[in-house]
């Protein structure tokens, strides 16, 4: 590509029109597999925390593809505006500015249909969703597009939302989608759990948990956020994680349960299990996913959609920056 080319704004319209989640999923599998190849590098996340709301950023660099990147947001009480930017490895310039609300949301979704698609019971048709946030949709849709769902058991403790997401989602799935009276109606016998909440206190013990399930814990990535119990550790016979240093470092369930101890080699990352093909076995309890975010898997979806965009025309060109001397009087 030129170097004349200018950088590209790429609108959450354009996103949505380019990608779904199907795709999003497709995508993220490449971008792990490159990543356990060694050629995608993850950029550790960082984040800093006033009273209720948080600063975040994370990135990647994709080698073979010749581009860096990364993610930044505000998550405050009273909203957010992630971006993603994207720069040429080899001059630093810009390529393009992604609106990453959608993005972000399939990245989320995605990663976790992912881990569903290798570490869930191949036959499993029952899914437990715990939370009902911006996020939960997309966590719905990405198990249900691994797995052939028949039943879908919804809790939040607070029954308008529970209700008004069950009618909402009821609409885009054609899935029977039922409320839950409490987090253990939600999970009983089902095989696959996903939490997706802002809980600082443990809700899931192990002795919810049927024999053989498999839990997506997508909402507490950070350390003040906690939603497993330390027990249902003791039962996990296969814990993944997207970022293993973030886990280390945020992840206040895995510190407890592998960090006193350092068994943090009984952790295995989930580029590994992709690329190694690590699909669950038959002794397996309970698996544990644990999506803490992680600029790899941005940047894969930054990159599909960018070279879509720059393919059929898309985006608004942006000027180059220039560098100016400054004033030093």
């Amino acid at each position: 590509m030129s170097a004349a080319t200018p950088p590209i704004w790429i609108s959450e319209q354009q996103i949505v029109s380019l990608m779904n989640l199907s795709g999003a999923i497709e995508a993220l599998e490449s971008g792990l597999a490159q990543q356990a190849g060694g050629v995608a590098l993850n950029m550790g996340k960082t984040h800093v925390a006033w009273g209720h709301n948080n600063l975040h950023a994370i990135g990647a660099a994709f080698q073979e593809a010749g581009i860096v990147g990364t993610k930044t947001w505000a998550h405050t009480e009273g909203g957010a505006c992630p971006l993603l930017m994207l720069f040429d490895s080899t001059n630093g310039q810009l390529k393009a500015i992604l609106e990453a609300f959608a993005l972000g949301q399939m990245r989320t979704g995605g990663i976790s249909g992912v881990a569903t698609r290798w570490l869930a019971q191949p036959d499993a048709e029952v899914l437990a969703l715990i939370g009902t946030g911006k996020q939960a949709l997309a966590q719905l849709a990405a198990v249900a597009a691994v797995r052939r769902l028949k039943l879908v058991r919804v809790y939040s403790p607070t029954p308008d939302k529970r209700r008004a997401f069950v009618e909402r989602a009821r609409e885009k799935f054609e899935i029977e989608i039922v409320e839950a009276s409490s987090v253990e109606a939600a999970v009983a016998g089902a095989p696959i759990v996903t939490t997706v909440t802002r809980a600082t206190q443990a809700f899931l013990p192990a002795s919810a948990l049927a024999r053989g399930a498999h839990v997506n814990a997508v909402g507490a990535i950070t350390e003040e956020r906690i939603e497993l119990a330390d027990d249902v550790f003791a039962r996990c016979t296969r814990a993944v994680v997207d970022d293993l240093g973030a886990a280390r470092r945020l992840s206040t369930e895995f510190v407890r349960a592998y960090g006193a101890t350092d068994r943090w080699n009984e952790v295995v990352p989930l580029c590994d299990v992709v690329a190694q093909r690590l699909a669950r076995t038959a002794s397996d309890d309970i698996t544990v996913f644990k999506a803490m975010g992680m600029g790899v898997s941005d940047l894969a979806l930054g990159l599909r959609l960018y070279a879509l965009a720059s393919r059929m025309g898309l985006g608004i060109p942006l000027p180059q920056p220039r560098r100016e001397l400054p004033r030093l009087d």
